[in-house]
C-alpha cells in the first residue's frame, strides 16, 4: 500500500517496504522550518563575540581586503589639477560665446543695478494691477482689444480673483526669501574656548580684545544658540551603511560574507532549518531586513553571525540569539549551489478565502510561526508564489499591523490535501481519521452536502473550494449592483425587502416575474408579470435566461436576468429574495450581484421574532430554521459578500440600508471575472 506523507508542504510517497516516511503519520519537528526573528520584543543587547577559529582568517582576510580598498579609494581622490578638463579651462578661461547681457555691471544694489535676490518676480499690489490695465486699455486704438482688456479688468475686480491674488503674493514672497544658511559646526561655544586657551596668555592688543569677546556672557549665549539650532539642523537622518557582500575562499570552499542592517523594529525575515550539523536558510519572507538587502538565499548555509558559531546548533538555539541581535549583522555563509533564476517582479494577486485556516492546527505548515490565520471571506494579497505550496500573502486591512508576510496553503496543495481528507475518510475507520484529521462530528453528512450534487440542489458544483480571485469595483452612478437577500425561511428577508421598496420607491425596485398562468382582469402584462406561453418558457429556461424558477399549481413562474437588467437601466436598485440554487446563475450573468445573507438569531430571540407576527413555531421548527442557515452559511458562505444577524427588524433593516449605501461611495471586491 502506497502512504503518502507531506513534508514542510511536500508530498511525498512510499511503497511500504521500508523507510522512515513509511511508517510516518504526523511530519517530523525536527524537520521544521523556524523563523529565526519573529515579530515581538526584540532584545536589545548584542551577544559577546565569540570568534571561530576556523573562520579566523576569513575575518583577517576580510580586514585586509577592507584596508586595501580604503587605501586605493584614497589614492583616487580627484585631483583638480591633474584633471585635462579643468587644465584645458584654466589655459583658456575663455571658452564658448559670451553672452553680454549678462556681464557683471557693477551698480547698485548688485549686477545689472538689480537687487541682491536676482531673478525673484516683482509682487504687484492690486492697486497697481489695475491702473496698469486701465493705462493699457487707453493705449489700444481697436475695440477688440479694449473689449478684451475690460474683460480682464471685470475679473481682476472680482472677490474672489482678489484673494487668489492676496495669496499668491503671500506665496511668493515666501518662497523667495533667501534660505539661511546651513551651518557648518554645532561646536561653536567649544571652538571658542579652545580660542580663548590659545590668547589667554597672549600680551598683543588683538588677542586681549578676542580673549575679552569671546567671555562676554552675551557672546557666550549666542554660540549656545547657534550651537542648539545647529545641532538640530545637522541630525539628519543617520545614513544607513549599503549592505555588501563579499567572496573570499576557505579551505578550497566559497564562503560569502554579507554585511546588513536590522532595525529593532524590523524582523530579519528568514526561516532556517537544520541539515544535520548544518543550519541552512529555507525560506525568505517577504518584508523583513533579509528580502529588503536581497543579499540571502533560500539554500545557504549560515556558520557565523556576528562572530558567533552557528554550526551544529539546533534552530531554536539560533532563534535565541538572533532575537537578540539587531543593528549592523555579519553573516559567513557557505552559497548555495542551486542555480535559480533572476528574481522578477512579482504581480499582486488578490483572493478570496473560501475556507477557514487557522496554523495551529495545521500540521503540515512549514513555520508555524509564519502562519497566516484566516476566515472565509477574507481577502488575501498574495505576493510571492516562489513556493507553489505555501504562499506569502497579507490579510487585507492587516498590512500596516503586519511587518512579515504570512505562509498560506498554494491553491494546488489546498486541493490535494483535501482531496487526499476526503479519501482518508471513506476508506479508514472514522476513529483513525478522526485521530489524523481531527475530525468533526457530523462530518459525513456535511460532505454530502457538499459534494454530491445530484442529491442536494442547494449546493454548489465545485467540490474543493480554496481561493478566488478578486479585484476591486465601483458601480457606476447608472447602472447599480442587485441586491440579492438570501436566509432560510422565517428569517425576515421578505419583510426586509417589501420595507425597502415601501419606503423609497423611487430607488428601490423589484424585477417583474414571468409566468405562463392567465392573465387576470386587473393585472397589466409588464407591470405585474410577463405573461408567456408555456412554450415560450420552456425555450427560455433551455436558454438559462432565468436566475430561478418553479412550479406553481401547474403553472411555471420565473425571475429572468433580463428582468433584472431593465431594471438596472432605469436606474433603480434591484432587489431580490432568491433561493441558494440561485446564486451561481446570478453570479455568472453580468449583473454583478452584492449578495447578503439575513441570519437567524439565537432560537430563545427567534421565537420572539416570530410570536410577534402571531407565529406559534414548535422548537423543532425552530431548530430546523437555525440548521437550514447553518447549512447554507457552510455550504455557500464564501458566495456572500455580507451577512446580517436579524435579531431586531429595525436595527437589521438599518444595517442593510448602511450596506447598500456603501456601494455608492466605496468600491468592493468582487470576482475578477467580472470586470474581464
Amino acid at each position: 500500500m502506497i502512504t503518502t506523507s507531506y513534508m514542510n508542504g511536500h508530498m511525498t510517497e512510499s511503497d511500504g517496504r521500508g523507510g522512515v516516511e513509511a511508517n510516518q503519520e504526523e511530519p517530523q519537528l525536527w524537520h521544521r522550518e523556524m523563523a529565526v526573528d519573529c515579530p515581538g520584543d526584540l532584545g536589545a543587547r548584542t551577544l559577546p563575540v565569540r570568534r571561530s577559529a576556523q573562520l579566523e582568517r576569513i575575518r583577517q582576510h576580510q580586514e585586509d581586503r577592507r584596508r586595501k580598498e580604503e587605501e586605493g579609494r584614497n589614492r583616487q581622490e580627484l585631483d583638480l589639477t591633474a584633471s585635462i578638463r579643468l587644465k584645458k579651462l584654466s589655459q583658456n578661461p575663455k571658452v564658448g560665446i559670451d553672452n553680454p547681457t549678462f556681464d557683471p555691471i557693477d551698480g547698485p544694489g548688485g549686477p545689472l543695478g538689480l537687487p541682491p535676490n536676482l531673478g525673484a518676480p516683482t509682487l504687484l499690489e492690486l492697486e497697481e494691477l489695475l491702473m496698469s490695465l486701465k493705462q493699457v486699455q487707453h493705449c489700444l486704438s481697436d475695440g477688440q482689444s479694449q473689449e478684451d482688456v475690460e474683460l480682464v479688468l471685470q475679473l481682476v475686480q472680482k472677490t474672489d480673483f482678489q484673494k487668489a491674488f492676496n495669496i499668491h503674493n503671500a506665496v511668493a514672497q515666501h518662497m523667495n526669501r533667501p534660505s539661511p544658511p546651513f551651518p557648518h559646526t554645532d561646536r561653536a561655544q567649544g571652538l571658542a574656548h579652545e580660542v580663548q586657551s590659545m590668547v589667554h596668555n597672549s600680551q598683543n592688543k588683538e588677542g586681549l580684545e578676542l580673549n575679552t569677546l569671546l567671555s562676554s556672557p552675551h557672546v557666550q549665549a549666542v554660540l549656545l544658540a547657534h550651537d542648539c539650532v545647529a545641532e538640530q539642523e545637522m541630525q539628519l537622518e543617520p545614513l544607513t551603511p549599503d549592505p555588501c557582500e563579499a567572496l573570499t575562499q576557505w579551505g578550497g570552499e566559497t564562503v560569502k560574507i554579507v554585511r546588513m542592517e536590522k532595525a529593532m523594529d524590523i524582523p530579519l525575515g528568514a526561516t532556517v532549518r537544520n541539515d544535520m550539523d548544518s543550519v541552512v536558510i529555507s525560506r525568505i519572507v517577504k518584508g523583513g531586513a533579509a528580502e529588503r538587502s536581497g543579499l540571502l538565499h533560500e539554500g545557504d548555509e549560515v556558520l557565523e553571525i556576528n562572530g558567533v558559531e552557528i554550526r551544529g546548533k539546533d534552530v531554536n538555539e539560533v532563534f535565541d540569539i538572533l532575537a537578540e541581535m539587531h543593528g549592523t549583522l555579519t553573516f559567513i555563509l557557505i552559497p548555495s549551489s542551486q542555480n535559480k533564476p533572476p528574481p522578477i517582479k512579482e504581480t499582486v494577486v488578490h483572493v478570496k478565502a473560501h475556507f477557514d485556516y487557522d496554523p495551529s492546527d495545521d500540521p503540515y505548515v512549514p513555520c508555524r510561526e509564519l502562519g497566516l490565520c484566516f476566515q472565509k471571506g477574507d481577502i488575501l494579497h498574495i505576493i510571492s508564489q516562489d513556493d507553489p505550496n505555501w504562499w506569502q500573502a497579507y490579510r487585507d486591512g492587516d498590512e500596516d499591523n503586519q511587518p512579515l508576510a504570512g505562509l498560506v496553503p498554494g491553491k494546488s496543495f489546498q486541493q490535494q490535501r483535501e482531496a487526499m481528507k476526503q479519501t482518508i475518510e471513506e476508506d479508514k475507520e472514522p476513529e483513525k481519521s478522526g485521530k489524523l484529521w481531527c475530525a468533526k462530528k457530523n462530518k459525513k453528512k456535511r460532505k454530502k452536502l457538499l459534494y454530491n450534487v445530484k442529491q442536494n440542489d442547494d449546493n454548489d458544483s465545485e467540490e474543493i473550494l480554496t481561493y478566488e480571485e478578486m479585484a476591486l469595483y465601483h458601480q457606476p452612478a447608472n447602472r447599480k449592483r442587485p441586491i440579492a437577500l438570501i436566509g432560510p425561511p422565517n428569517c425576515g428577508q421578505n419583510d426586509l425587502r417589501q420595507r425597502l421598496l415601501s419606503s423609497q420607491p423611487d430607488r428601490f425596485g423589484g424585477a417583474v416575474p414571468h409566468t405562463t398562468r392567465n392573465r387576470r382582469d386587473v393585472e397589466v402584462s409588464g407591470r405585474d408579470y410577463h405573461f408567456v406561453s408555456r412554450q415560450a418558457f420552456d425555450m427560455d429556461a433551455t436558454a438559462g435566461k432565468f436566475i430561478e424558477s418553479g412550479e406553481f399549481e401547474k403553472n411555471l413562474y420565473g425571475t429572468s436576468t433580463d428582468s433584472v437588467r431593465q431594471l438596472i437601466n432605469m436606474g433603480k436598485i434591484c432587489l431580490l429574495c432568491l433561493h441558494t440554487q440561485s446564486l451561481k446563475t446570478l453570479r455568472s450573468s453580468d449583473l454583478k450581484p452584492y449578495i447578503i445573507f439575513i441570519a437567524p438569531p439565537s432560537q430563545e430571540r427567534l421565537r420572539a421574532l416570530l410570536t410577534k407576527e402571531s407565529k406559534n413555531p414548535k422548537p423543532e421548527e425552530l431548530r430546523d430554521i437555525i440548521e437550514k442557515a447553518r447549512e447554507m452559511e457552510q455550504n455557500f458562505g464564501h458566495l456572500f459578500d455580507a451577512a446580517i444577524v436579524n435579531t431586531d427588524q429595525d436595527k437589521a433593516y438599518q444595517e442593510l440600508l448602511r450596506l447598500i449605501n456603501k456601494l455608492d461611495t466605496e468600491p468592493q471586491w468582487v470576482p475578477s471575472s467580472w470586470l474581464r
